[in-house]
């Protein structure tokens, strides 16, 4: 990544004509070719840009630009439209270049995945005497978050979101309506277990038989102790 500081001025021409006077500003040039213009300010989105597929060429200023103080021109070219960035650049304050590597993406504590693990590990807390049967267990639909025993040894399906919504008592259904055409399962009841789960979803649950069930995801990981909370 290449990262510089410089006082700029900016011109897009596309889909509609813009225009950022002279100022002190960020560039930023990314491995994938795109380019970002920052201000100090605006949180995270960028003044202007232009995303991939692009070309970036550094060109020497027209006589005009000469006159004006330009020291050199960036030239933006986006590879399928005919958009273009020109950035004027007046005076270059810092300007660095960094191998960032592969980015191994963001990582979010409380995922689908980690709740799993975690329900699983701790099955129990859907009820006493419950038991584990297999995590991902494969159908021809995709595999069923948890299937589970209960202490009656009925099948149970999990399925388990961050945000319980519609889409995912939809997904559940199918999952059992697919299940419960095995006699070595049927009958199947669900279980539809989440951090938050909306109250459509949970109207809709009740209306199919399955059971709704809220996780808490610090008791999961047995940082909180639900029994010596005070609310």
């Amino acid at each position: 990544m290449r990262v510089v500081i410089a006082r700029c001025s900016v011109d897009y021409q596309g889909a509609l004509q813009a225009h950022l006077p002279l100022a002190t500003r960020l560039l930023m040039v990314k491995a994938d070719g795109s380019v970002l213009i920052h201000s100090d300010g605006g949180s995270y989105k960028p003044l202007n840009w232009m995303a991939p597929p692009c070309s970036m060429a550094e060109v020497d200023p027209d006589e005009l630009e000469r006159e004006e103080g330009v020291e050199s021109v960036w030239l933006v070219s986006h590879g399928k439209r005919d958009d273009t960035l020109r950035i004027r650049l007046h005076e270059v304050l810092s300007d660095s270049s960094h191998e960032l590597g592969i980015d191994p993406g963001l990582v979010k504590d409380g995922v689908e995945a980690q709740l799993q693990a975690l329900l699983a590990e701790h099955i129990h807390t859907l009820g006493e005497g419950w038991s584990l049967l297999r995590r991902e267990y494969p159908t021809a639909i995709g595999p069923v978050d948890i299937l589970c025993k209960d202490a009656d040894g009925a099948t149970v399906a999990v399925e388990i979101k961050r945000r319980g919504e519609i889409d995912g008592v939809e997904q559940l259904t199918r999952y059992l309506e697919l299940l419960n055409r095995d006699p070595h399962l049927a009958p199947v009841t669900g279980i539809f277990a989440a951090q938050v789960i909306k109250p459509q979803a949970k109207v809709l649950a009740a209306d199919r038989g399955i059971r709704c069930v809220t996780l808490d995801y610090e008791a999961l990981r047995g940082i909180d102790d639900a029994e010596s909370r005070l609310f």
